[in-house]
């Protein structure tokens, strides 16, 4: 069986690194409304082979789109999406915009699949920090939402909705206005320069959970430790590794994206793909904050209703 594209080995637990990047390129046009076909002459063109040295197809990516693994997925037994406890290239709300987008062609839906810009840990619930996670409306606008729990247990407070745009918007006039400092491209390669360190340290990270739990493994079988010690090593090195990887991937991205020659960064801003835009706003946000509107069916970014935590970085500045 040949492995997936975009990792290092058929158990898929470790990335590739020189497959990373052009995965998430190719699932990033498709989200920016490119067809398979189109990503794959893109792809072809860029020099970029499958695992077994042919070119790419239409069949062939949107098969790679389709496999939950590309994002540390797996369908269980109910045909859920849950943690395949290794380690994703893309972010799980990439991977359902993506399915989205197919279920789109499949139907003829004109309503395309939605890129959001804060989703996967950037953005909290105020109320009870839970991650808020990218949702439609009933009427199918796309927004942000914290979500309730379910018979398990798993989930937020449920008391914090906001329309997408309304939020985006809202961060992105900030973020704008950071871009517009002077010197802020020289202080931008300054903190890029100090997250390529924080790159290679997480990827030190990740080899030594990798030998860990080999070396769990081999203790487990000459029966020098019991199942249930390894169960428990394996399960705290799992969870341990996705963690990494998450915040490794959004440091790669934040480390390797430019911002070109483009002198209008307002226009730049409303034009550049979500990825870029979502690059630059972790490089400068640690996080976005989000409290309950003050009343059902508010509009607008009440006073405190958003609070942005910035970043402390080298090189970027601190009057904020």
């Amino acid at each position: 069986m040949p492995r997936l594209y975009g990792f290092d080995d058929t158990s898929r637990r470790r990335l590739r690194d020189d497959e990373v990047d052009p995965l998430r390129q190719m699932a990033s046009r498709a989200l920016q409304g490119q067809s398979n076909a189109d990503v794959a002459v893109w792809a072809n063109g860029e020099g970029y082979r499958g695992t077994l040295g042919g070119e790419w197809k239409d069949a062939s990516v949107g098969r790679l789109f389709r496999n939950p693994a590309i994002a540390g997925l797996r369908y269980d037994e109910d045909g859920e999406l849950v943690d395949a406890g290794h380690p994703g290239a893309i972010t799980r709300e990439e991977f359902v915009a993506l399915l989205e987008r197919e279920e789109s062609r499949r139907k003829g839906d004109a309503a395309p699949p939605y890129d959001y810009l804060v989703v996967d840990g950037a953005s909290t619930c105020g109320k009870c920090t839970w991650a808020l996670q990218g949702a439609r409306t009933n009427a199918g606008t796309p927004g942000y939402r914290c979500r309730p729990k379910d018979k398990d247990g798993r989930g937020g407070c449920g008391e914090v909705r906001m329309d997408a745009e309304l939020l985006e918007n809202h961060i992105g006039e900030y973020v704008v206005a950071e871009l517009l400092k002077p010197g802020i491209r020289k202080q931008i390669l300054k903190a890029q320069a100090a997250i390529r360190a924080q790159v290679e340290e997480m990827k030190d990270t990740v080899k030594d959970l990798e030998g860990r739990r080999s070396e769990a493994a081999t203790l487990y079988g000459k029966r020098q430790i019991s199942s249930d010690a390894f169960v428990t090593a394996d399960r705290e090195i799992t969870v341990n590794l996705k963690d990494t990887g998450s915040r490794l991937r959004y440091a790669e991205q934040m480390a390797n994206f430019s911002l070109g020659d483009a002198k209008d960064l307002v226009r730049w801003w409303n034009t550049a793909p979500t990825a870029s835009k979502r690059a630059i706003t972790r490089l400068f946000l640690e996080n976005v904050e989000v409290f309950p509107a003050s009343a059902r069916g508010v509009r607008t970014v009440e006073p405190g209703r958003v609070v942005l935590h910035w970043r402390k970085l080298p090189g970027l500045s601190d009057g904020r």
